[in-house]
């Protein structure tokens, strides 16, 4: 995490009595919580107040905002019996308790403006010297809020990709010799996704044979983890229809095409493909290359296919999209069969 955490540093700068928001922004799994964390442990025992509002997307969508102030504020302030009526008296207990305090606060996992105006509205509601760090798959909201610098988080290299899998598939920093290829082919398909590293490496863990290995890895391509996916699905939900149907088709037929063209296409089916495509940029889905390509990461594609897929999975004559060639195959000669 060195390096990670320094880009941290310098966009945090400790030592300064400004108040500082910072983003981490990237796509799940990919790391933000795990560095939060690791900033929030080495810094915040420096400060007044300190607080780590874990999960807010979850607890906002189950209970709302008033309990995400409560705990905010108590865990802050220190005081189990503090009244929150509503929202508007949180802003309002926020501001008054806090506006002189150096606070140090992790909000994570943020996922709409209403969280962070409820939560950490502006600067003069917090003492000089504070920081405040947000999590979010969603960098347009990042940007919008007053936030000052946004750490957007890349992929591990493939080194750091094999450490981190050793560790945990193993429980030392090198694989048995007759394990160490494959153990490789797993981290290739990971594609640098912590995430989906540390979750086939408890997989893999204990598991000495090379069949069983090569029978997991094979499986693994036909169908992949359910846990890695739920949590990379989490993003595709929040999107609008327009741009889940965007989503599917660079995923099923675009990856790797040219924006523009892929744009006058979109556009031709009325799915007003230019903010369709910047929403799933803010969002972490695709990226841009520097030839001007569409891309994703191939696991983002997987949970795609698996989306188109999982209504009917053997049967792609129901499926919304085909892509794979026996798969058309397989439906035109159903077809011809049927008007013969």
């Amino acid at each position: 995490m060195e390096s990670r955490v320094e880009k941290m540093m310098a966009y945090t700068k400790p030592g300064l009595n400004d108040v500082r928001f910072i983003g981490i922004c990237g796509m799940g799994g990919i790391g933000k919580t795990t560095i939060a964390k690791i900033v929030y442990d080495m810094l915040s025992k420096d400060y007044d107040c300190r607080c780590f509002l874990a999960n807010i997307r979850e607890v906002y969508d189950k209970k709302g905002l008033k309990p995400l102030q409560k705990t905010l504020l108590r865990s802050l302030l220190h005081e189990r019996n503090l009244y929150v009526g509503n929202i508007f008296d949180g802003i309002n207990l926020i501001r008054r308790r806090l506006y002189r305090k150096k606070v140090f606060l992790v909000l994570d996992d943020v996922d709409q403006l209403e969280q962070l105006e409820n939560l950490a509205g502006e600067r003069e509601w917090f003492g000089s010297g504070s920081r405040i760090i947000i999590t979010s798959r969603n960098k347009h909201l990042l940007s919008s809020h007053v936030t000052e610098n946004i750490y957007d988080v890349n992929e591990l290299t493939f080194d750091e990709s094999l450490r981190l899998f050793h560790l945990k598939a193993f429980k030392t920093s090198q694989a048995t010799n007759d394990l160490r290829e494959l153990a490789q082919q797993v981290v290739n398909y990971t594609t640098g996704l912590p995430l989906a590293i540390v979750v086939l490496g408890s997989h893999f863990c204990g598991r000495s044979s090379v069949e069983v290995w090569k029978s997991a890895l094979d499986r693994l391509q036909q169908y992949p983890n359910r846990k890695i996916l739920e949590s990379l699905r989490i993003s595709y939900d929040g999107l609008e229809n327009v741009e889940k149907n965007i989503f599917l088709d660079i995923a099923c037929f675009f990856k790797g095409k040219k924006k523009d063209r892929v744009i006058e296409i979109l556009n031709s089916c009325n799915f007003f493909a230019n903010i369709g495509i910047q929403e799933l940029i803010d969002k972490s889905l695709i990226t841009i290359t520097s030839r001007n390509e569409l891309w994703m990461h191939h696991l983002l594609q997987e949970m795609g296919w698996e989306i188109v897929r999982e209504q009917h999975y053997n049967d792609p004559g129901k499926w919304s999209r085909l892509w794979v060639y026996k798969d058309i195959c397989q439906v035109l000669t159903k077809i011809r069969v049927r008007y013969l």
